[in-house]
């Protein structure tokens, strides 16, 4: 069984933590009035949208329906672990994966996966690329990782779990995301090729295809476990926190520390999670107008599955919150099971924009 641990060691070089999103920011702190979630549910593999205003009582956009179809944005028809982000330039990006796992039950393929079994557990070779001005009305494009980098990623595994960033000493938009190198049963390659690792390459400008092949992000000590789900917050001295799933037994959330965003991060050996099963999936994100901050994961070892929650004011100890609807404070006001999910703060505008457009 996990246990919650200070995380005396590791965090007493973080510092005080600021807000998740990027330094220059153009919507500025003092704007923020709400929360927007994004989820996906495994009933339709679509995008789900979910507005709070106080950051503990979320309530689901269009009634719990899809706000984007996953059949008419991915390769695969279908969409999982929809990941937002506010860019410097006031743009909103969205990274996707490109897969449907349930394609075969749904009358979409033949056969379980896109390829053969010996590609492994849910293989897939793409992702999902969208940018808004306004959260809204969105441009996307499919990725496919395979087609782009063929030398080295020709027979990729897995590409999963993308999230966005942005470095500001490259100056681009950086796309780290989880991916499995080889098939995990296809010949040749070493032991690490056929384990889900975490990488990252840079997109251009209008966030339609990558521009660089994917680099390792981090390297976890024990090469024997497959790590996945990355989830990268900046701290206001420039520095990040990045949490993680690392598949030990059970699998749960762990945390590293970096002066730069995409090397040299640092393995800590505490769990963040509150869990005493396995939970994956986490995103971090500041309480508006507060010095706490919330790392929000996926607990798909309870039935139903539901999101958790740990809430923390100096990265040091983390408090458990519960999950949703369990007594605690977190509330989901009209849905149940969401899946990989992430939030960022929006002004009350936004809020009220969308409100008006899918209610």
């Amino acid at each position: 069984m996990k246990l919650l641990k200070t995380l005396a060691l590791c965090a007493a070089a973080a510092g005080a933590f600021g807000s998740c999103s990027p330094a220059k920011d153009t919507a500025a702190a003092d704007d923020m009035a709400a929360y927007l979630m994004v989820f996906f549910s495994d009933d339709d593999h679509s995008v789900h949208f979910a507005v709070s205003d106080d950051g503990y009582t979320f309530t689901a956009l269009n009634d719990n329906r899809p706000v984007l179809g996953g059949d008419t944005l991915a390769d695969q028809r279908g969409i999982r672990d929809p990941h937002i982000f506010r860019g410097p330039d006031g743009k909103f990006y969205m990274a996707l994966t490109d897969l449907h796992i349930y394609g075969k039950r749904d009358g979409i393929r033949e056969s379980q996966w896109e390829r053969p079994d010996e590609y492994g557990w849910g293989n897939n070779r793409g992702l999902v690329l969208m940018k808004s001005d306004d959260l809204i009305n969105w441009t996307h494009n499919e990725v496919r990782i395979d087609s782009l980098f063929p030398e080295q990623y020709g027979e990729i595994g897995c590409a999963w779990a993308p999230e966005t960033t942005y470095d500001e000493e490259a100056g681009k938009l950086m796309v780290y995301f989880t991916i499995r190198a080889r098939g995990e049963h296809l010949p040749g390659g070493n032991m690490t090729d056929k384990k889900t690792r975490l990488f990252y390459a840079y997109a251009d400008d209008d966030f339609t295809t990558l521009t660089s092949a994917p680099e390792l992000l981090f390297e976890y000590p024990d090469s024997t476990k497959q790590i996945l789900d990355a989830d990268i917050c900046r701290m206001p001295d420039g520095r990040y926190f990045m949490t993680y799933v690392a598949q030990e037994s059970p699998g749960g959330i762990k945390m590293a520390l970096s002066d730069s965003i995409h090397s040299g991060y640092e393995y800590c050996d505490e769990w963040i999670d509150a869990e005493p099963g396995a939970c994956e999936a986490p995103n971090t994100w500041k309480r508006i107008g507060e010095d706490k901050w919330v790392v929000m994961y996926d607990v798909f070892s309870v039935d139903p599955h539901n999101f958790g929650f740990v809430e923390t004011s100096d990265f040091k100890t983390f408090t458990p919150l519960g999950h949703f609807n369990d007594g605690g404070p977190m509330k989901a006001t009209n849905f149940s099971s969401p899946k990989h999910g992430a939030v960022i703060q929006i002004t009350a505008d936004e809020a009220r924009r969308l409100r008006e457009h899918f209610n």
